[in-house]
């Protein structure tokens, strides 16, 4: 096909930018999962929304596309215009401005009456003889309803349309849009309000900015929609192992986890074949289906909250057995901020204070090796590092050997 910006489905360009420039780095010849001309096609689709932000590398298998960022000089997340690019038919720009004018001014009609008047007042203009539907219109109104854009009222058999109200004014909320546009896991809702905005103006910059968590707000609206009803789902889990992958996965979903280190989005949910809790990774869910509700929802919430108690990141560990650890602290009389950081970043257990300088971290988790990268944040003030699982101290300690080998000093 010709190529076009527009986009019939986001699904295919969410697996091309994540397979493609964000994990794969391939060449044209390596990507054999659609055909050369389906590759191009989709590499100018992606290069005319990111166009600013592409490079490339020449090697010896041809030239490597890749996606390179850098979140100080960007004012908003490039990656949300993948969404505000979606294809759209003749019919749907027609009946799109036919309908809003026959329902100026406080007009209201029913869809019989609407269809009267576009095949009356408006196509009597032209020598076509193409005539809508009655059922094309009501899906159009159906759709605009559901958008917003529309309101219907039931009067006896009959749904009246009429125009919503218009949108409030913005200018009050810009400070508050343009942080939640960039903050929030479905900042795209932001950043579609700010489009409506004369002027856009930007006062935030983020040093940590995770923007590809923008591919998964389709995802993550249905997930949090199936959460919020207390619905069951099922999906398909495309990993990078089984990219071709057509198991379908029935679930109970549950929480949403976000990692504040990588900003990777999991999901949280009770899996029907293996009688257990299980994270999957958001980025490698698709074709999502809302299914049934489920009515022992605070069942599996209470068995949920349970779980969380003792975990630290997405790893239940070997057979959900816990590791216990301690790590002792010292810091000097102006270090007040040391057991309030541990107070606040602490996911789990807690904080014993053993004199006005020394404190004690407490906890019992599933995997206590995930921790590693948290506790190295304190080097140079543990007095004492104690764990059930003696791998873990053993490891904390082999990289301290390490660093001191690589520059200098004594262990």
């Amino acid at each position: 096909m010709a190529y076009s910006e527009l986009i019939k489905s986001f699904d295919r360009i969410r697996d091309y930018m994540r397979q493609f420039y964000i994990y794969g780095f391939k060449s044209r010849t390596e990507y054999d999962k659609k055909s050369a001309r389906s590759y191009d096609n989709e590499r100018r689709r992606i290069e005319s929304w990111l166009g600013d932000f592409m490079r490339f590398r020449q090697t010896p298998d041809g030239k490597n596309v890749f996606l390179s960022v850098d979140s100080r000089s960007i004012p908003s997340n490039p990656f949300y215009n993948a969404f505000k690019a979606k294809s759209f038919t003749t019919g749907d720009v027609t009946f799109h401005f036919y309908i809003l004018d026959i329902l100026q001014n406080g007009k209201e009609h029913t869809v019989q009456e609407i269809l009267d008047v576009i095949s009356d007042e408006y196509l009597c203009h032209f020598e076509s003889e193409w005539q809508p539907d009655i059922s094309t219109i009501r899906k159009k109104l159906k759709e605009y309803v559901s958008l917003g854009i529309l309101k219907a009222e039931k009067r006896g058999r009959e749904l009246y349309y009429s125009r919503a109200e218009d949108m409030v004014d913005l200018s009050r909320w810009e400070n508050a849009l343009s942080f939640y546009s960039e903050a929030d896991p479905l900042g795209v809702i932001g950043s579609t309000l700010k489009d409506k905005m004369d002027e856009k103006s930007e006062f935030f910059q983020f040093k940590h900015h995770y923007m590809l968590h923008a591919l998964n707000s389709q995802i993550l609206l249905q997930l949090l929609t199936a959460i919020g009803e207390k619905r069951r789902i099922k999906f398909i889990n495309a990993s990078r192992r089984k990219e071709n992958s057509t198991f379908w996965h029935f679930v109970l979903p549950l929480k949403i986890f976000i990692s504040t280190q990588g900003g990777r989005q999991y999901l949280l949910c009770y899996h029907n074949r293996f009688h257990a809790l299980q994270f999957f990774r958001i980025d490698y869910i698709k074709e999502i289906e809302i299914l049934e509700e489920e009515t022992d929802f605070s069942v599996y919430e209470h068995y949920c909250e349970k779980y969380r108690s003792h975990l630290w990141g997405t790893s239940d560990g070997v057979g959900f057995n816990v590791d216990h650890l301690e790590m002792t602290l010292h810091f000097e009389n102006n270090e007040q901020h040391i057991p309030r950081r541990l107070e606040r970043e602490k996911r789990n257990g807690r904080v014993e204070m053993v004199d006005k300088n020394t404190c004690k971290y407490i906890v019992d988790t599933y995997d206590a090796s995930e921790m590693m990268p948290w506790l190295r944040t304190f080097i140079g003030r543990i007095e004492k590092l104690e764990c059930s699982d003696q791998k873990v101290v053993d490891k904390f300690y082999e990289d301290l050997e390490e660093m001191y080998s690589l520059y200098g000093g004594e262990a």
